[in-house]
């Protein structure tokens, strides 16, 4: 039986299509996707992302373990930081990728994927060896995503957090609509926003506050529908999709979060020498000539030769046109190098373009 987060019941009472994904029912789409995505581009909506995984390290050596089992620099993090990362295999592939928040002295949340997060404890606690306290708080802690331009005035109303001096992965503890959150700049949408991260029995009644502040300013609860389709326009990877433990994140385009010089980590000596001789495959950004939604799975061509395969696709809701990622050969994964993607046997043309599809216009915050 699929696990349900605190905020069900509410989904369900707002008419959600459901789904099961990653082990948990969660909502698809309310309204639908399409005006769902519209809302967030534009004005904001409210995920529930409660599904997502939180591992908490403690102890004198939980900094050293971060350290080791992740690619970036968790060295750089002050209390209230937030780093995107990777945790890595011996091989250099992706077991997951992650959000590493400072909550103390002492003190790492490990925000997971939900599919993952059985396997991500299970590899933290053998690479631990001991030497920290690890918990897994995933049913104890609930995620809310508040994304979109207008969220920074919507959550104004109801936490006294400094929300303007925030920077992008920060984040500061404070009460929202009462209750104590950790409040961060993040988020999967190309989008400006905030991330809840609070106990799950405040979950609720946080929700329907934040809901209610969404609304005023036009908005909408959003669903994973909304959520996909906002993450590929902004180019943002899916682990299961286009990471996996076979993808290190040179191949993938997260050399930013490889932070090779910091000292040894798991996985570190295979992308030391992939560094060194360039990866075999990239993956890339393509836009399609022709209508046609480019799947999972989905055979890349150049020059009448298979290169590579679709990772993720869609139908841009922003642009209107097809677009997806895929991994080809590092030869041919230069941005307006011609490709088609093999769909129902036809090859239907297309290039490959930088990533992001999508960049927010940065604008002065409303007052």
């Amino acid at each position: 039986m699929a696990r349900r987060t605190p905020i069900y019941d509410a989904h369900v009472a707002l008419g959600a299509r459901l789904t099961e994904f990653g082990g948990w029912d969660m909502p698809l789409s309310y309204s639908g996707a399409s005006e769902e995505h519209q809302a967030v581009r534009e004005r904001c909506g409210l995920f529930d992302v409660s599904h997502m995984g939180e591992v908490e390290l403690r102890g004198a050596q939980a900094a050293e373990v971060c350290q080791r089992l992740t690619a970036n620099d968790v060295g750089k993090l002050r209390i209230g930081d937030a780093q995107y990362s990777v945790l890595c295999n011996e091989q250099g592939g992706v077991i997951d990728d992650l959000v590493v928040l400072r909550t103390g002295a002492e003190r790492y949340v490990l925000i997971v994927n939900a599919a993952n997060t059985a396997i991500d404890v299970a590899w933290i606690t053998e690479q631990n060896r001991g030497r920290a306290a690890v918990v897994d708080r995933s049913d104890e802690l609930a995620l809310l995503a508040l994304q979109g331009p207008e969220s920074e005035v919507a959550l104004r109303t109801l936490t006294p957090a400094p929300l303007t001096a925030l920077r992008p992965f920060a984040a500061i503890e404070a009460t929202v609509a009462g209750r104590l959150a950790w409040v961060s700049r993040t988020g999967y949408t190309g989008e400006d926003g905030f991330e809840l991260l609070l106990d799950a029995d405040d979950a609720l009644p946080v929700w329907d506050a934040v809901l209610e502040a969404v609304r005023r300013r036009r908005g909408l609860p959003a669903g994973l529908g909304a959520r996909d389709t906002l993450r590929l326009e902004a180019g943002l990877p899916l682990h299961g999709s286009d990471l996996d433990a076979q993808t290190t994140p040179l191949e993938a385009g997260l050399a930013w979060v490889v932070k090779l010089e910091k000292g040894d980590f798991v996985g570190r000596a295979p992308l030391v020498a992939q560094a060194a001789g360039g990866p075999p495959r990239r993956l890339v950004a393509f836009e399609l000539n022709e209508p046609a939604v480019p799947r999972h799975g989905h055979p890349i061509w150049h020059a009448g030769t298979a290169v590579g395969t679709v990772t993720s696709g869609m139908r841009s809701p922003t642009l209107g046109t097809f677009i997806g990622l895929g991994y080809v050969k590092s030869g041919v994964s230069a941005p307006a190098t011609p490709i088609a993607v093999e769909i129902r046997s036809r090859h239907v043309p297309g290039r490959i373009v930088h990533r992001p599809f999508y960049r927010r216009v940065r604008q002065e915050q409303a007052r």
